[in-house]
């Protein structure tokens, strides 16, 4: 990320509206609504895949509580007409299952302990609850309702049963042992076993399709007050479900293993057909609000992959017997506020390759900011390096050089050794070189995908924000190895999946950008006489450190009225994205603005080690990047799609110029144009910001007489001051209005 500010810059914040864009549920097709009005979930599919049995609340059809029905998938249209209730429609009931023969299920119910609806729990200290009603125990019935047998009949909670697909076993979760625990019994309800012993509650257990191994989620409390709060609830035959992992055993209860570590909600789970992965619901990916999507991992944890994106509520997946369909319970389409009604999809599954790999993400940063690049300061001999070893990795691809002739495009330029100096155009002679791949798919249109690897080197250029810091290597790990890493793996991705793409793809390493877009100007220039048709230029610089909230800013949107409804459509869930119109910033995609092709940037924001020797490797955040750069591999395949991207100039004023100034306040501005002030992101040690007081949060309002609303105000507001001048700066901190002296 360039640290001067260049002609142009300032940004406009577009406010997030709901949409309802095409979401990126790949692997559904084809899906349809089973149920229409009420709460209709938990349907598991018979093993002939024709029926389904669920449960279903729904006063307005007269059932007040819980009831287990079943549904005919052979109906000529679906609806909930097709409901035919199987339990006896006393008391509450959940978590029916088919039995091997298909002509019987299982649930649990405690009608024997009263014909009404027990209450539901009421939260304790505002907590969500789950009761767990000790009433409950299980039954056999038959498709007609008629219970031929009953299961379980001891003190305590017995429910959630599955049957396993060999039709040996049952393992449900009773409370007889004093805790949730797992069970498992044979067939005939005999030979019953404790499999899980953890303090916790274990439940919601499914088999694989082997029948050798059971998949459960646990909330497992281990700090005392956990501990304390969960036998609490227990004790009042509740559960707070707010905290829960995926775990697998054996089906003998060997061999346990905690499969997510995602933190919050994790549970519904069930076994992918391959018996590799394990499908289930999460909302661990929730920074506001509430929201449950579905997602898929491995049975290691690892390649994590979501897999809905509609709606805020989807949960209890299941497979057919044949793998070819999937239904699951979900709120979207409602007609009503707090409907759930059961989907059934055709399942798809997708091109591995297309989703990046952690991995990969490191190896490449790892290498690009270690100590033996020294920064990668263009010009160097470590630049140099690095870009061979960028070229290696794109001809390794197969991806085809520059113009068919290099990998590497060189350049000369003269480099300013006092980036504050807005007025001496002299400068220093200096080369650099960018590294160009090109991945041809045969189309007439082309996408280009960049990321700048240079960096501060050992700040012999002068555009570190630590002082005195000339011969520490700044190793830029964010800054933009983490950028170049995203565009490495999106050459992969692209290269190496199945799919032609209905356009080109070039890819980019741009060099000399921290001293002024150097580079990227330097291909804008010829770039459409080489590849005459390029819809989109995306650009990813610093990606490599999303904080908490998810924040991510996406700046260009405005630079396509396509733009702002297809981010909207495929962002990952629980991400906030900060949409900003403007088609320039402190990075390369300005360079391909200016020459009217549409643009993308996308960036976590800076932090207090931006242009510091302290940008390393450890701090980056390979899980935040992953799927970041998921969500580019969907953006570019949705433009891919597109016949037309059509360009637009942005909002900005144009042809603004910056105006000269001589003195510096010493901060990284927030470039984003929300119109109250200059947001500060950074304070650079021993600058006047920094003398005086001023911190990253505080937005800067006024300087001296001089308002502030903007980036270009407050540049506005430099160029009138003359060094060693002391005026008065007034911030706004945590709605605190504060003025102090500073000297420039």
């Amino acid at each position: 990320m360039k640290s001067t500010i260049n002609s142009g810059i300032a940004t406009f914040l577009l406010s997030l509206v709901c949409m309802t864009g095409i979401a990126q549920e790949k692997h559904l097709k084809n899906i349809r609504k089973v149920t229409n009005g009420g709460d209709n979930a938990e349907a598991y599919f018979s093993p002939d895949g024709s029926k389904l049995t669920l449960q279903v609340s729904n006063p307005k059809a007269n059932i007040p509580c819980d009831q287990i029905y079943l549904y005919d998938l052979k109906s000529p249209t679906y609806s909930s007409a097709n409901l035919q209730r199987i339990s006896n429609g006393k008391g509450r009931t959940t978590c029916s299952y088919f039995m091997p023969d298909g002509k019987h299920i299982i649930y649990a119910s405690t009608h024997a302990a009263s014909p009404d609806c027990p209450a539901a729990p009421k939260p304790h200290d505002g907590k969500y609850l789950w009761a767990v009603y000790p009433e409950f125990d299980i039954y056999m019935a038959d498709l007609k309702g008629n219970i031929v047998k009953q299961l379980t009949n001891s003190p305590g909670y017995d429910a959630e049963a599955v049957v396993s697909p060999d039709g040996k076993k049952i393992a449900f979760t009773s409370t007889r042992s004093g805790d949730l625990e797992l069970w498992t019994m044979d067939i005939d309800g005999t030979n019953l076993k404790q499999i899980t012993s953890g303090l916790g509650y274990d439940g919601g257990s499914f088999f694989s399709h082997d029948s050798k191994k059971l998949v459960f989620r646990s909330s497992r409390p281990t700090t005392e007050a956990a501990i304390a709060d969960y036998k609490a609830l227990l004790k009042d035959n509740v559960v707070a479900p707010t905290e829960m992992e995926i775990y697998t055993c054996n089906v003998d209860g060997t061999d346990i293993k905690q499969v997510t570590h995602l933190g919050k909600a994790n549970w519904a789970p069930f076994f992918h057909p391959s018996d590799k992965k394990i499908i289930f619901s999460s909302n661990h990916h929730s920074t506001r609000g509430y929201d449950f999507q579905l997602y898929m991992v491995d049975l290691d944890g690892n390649n994590l992959e979501q897999i809905t994106w509609e709606s805020e509520f989807n949960a209890f997946p299941m497979f057919s017997p044949d793998g070819k369909k999937l239904v699951f319970s979900s709120n979207r389409q409602q007609e009503a506020a707090r409907e759930t009604n059961v989907f059934i999809a055709d399942w798809v599954d997708t091109d591995p390759v297309e989703y990046a790999q952690p991995a990969n993400l490191k190896k490449t940063i790892s290498y690009l900011a270690s100590d033996d690049l020294k920064g990668r300061l263009t010009g160097s001999k470590e630049e140099q390096t690095a870009a061979q070893y960028l070229a290696k990795q794109l001809k390794a691809l197969g991806l085809k050089p520059y113009k068919n002739k290099d990998f590497i495009q060189e350049f000369n330029y003269k480099v300013k050794l006092n980036p504050h100096d807005t007025l001496t155009q002299s400068g220093v002679d200096n080369s650099g070189r960018n590294v160009i791949g090109f991945l041809d798919n045969k189309a007439s249109r082309t996408i280009l995908i960049g990321a700048h690897f240079d960096h501060l080197g050992l700040n012999e250029h002068h555009n570190s924000t630590k002082m005195n810091s000339q011969g520490e290597i700044h190793n830029g790990a964010d800054d933009n190895a983490s950028g170049v890493a995203g565009v490495l793996e999106l050459a992969r991705m692209f290269s190496q999946n199945k799919t032609t793409e209905k356009v080109n793809y070039l890819f980019v390493f741009f060099s000399g950008e921290e001293d002024g877009l150097i580079g990227s100007k330097h291909l804008a220039e010829t770039v459409k006489t080489d590849y005459p048709n390029i819809i989109t230029m995306i650009n990813m610089d610093m990606i490599g450190r999303l904080n908490d909230k998810k924040e991510l800013t996406v700046g260009g949107v405005g630079t396509s009225p396509q733009f702002s409804k297809i981010m909207e459509a495929n962002k990952p869930a629980g991400f906030n994205l900060n949409l900003d119109e403007s088609g320039v910033g402190p990075s390369d995609h300005t360079s391909f603005y200016l020459k009217d092709i549409p643009v993308l940037f996308f960036f976590t924001g800076t932090h207090s080690d931006y242009h510091k020797p302290s940008d390393d490797e450890e701090k980056i955040n390979y899980v935040g990047e992953r799927n970041i750069v998921d969500f580019i591999f969907r953006i570019a395949s949705t433009l891919s799609d597109m016949e037309r991207i059509e360009f637009t100039k942005t909002k900005i004023v144009a042809g603004k110029t910056v105006p000269k100034y001589k003195v510096t306040l010493g901060i990284m501005p927030d470039y984003t144009d929300t119109g109250d002030g200059l947001h500060v992101d950074g304070v650079t040690e021993d600058r006047p910001s920094q003398k005086a007081g001023i911190q990253a949060g505080d937005i800067i309002t006024k300087i001296g007489t001089c308002e502030v609303k903007e980036v270009y105000g407050y540049m506005d507001c430099l160029a009138k001051i003359t060094p060693g001048e002391e005026l008065p700066v007034t911030f706004v901190r945590n709605g605190v209005v504060t003025t102090v002296k500073v000297k420039f």
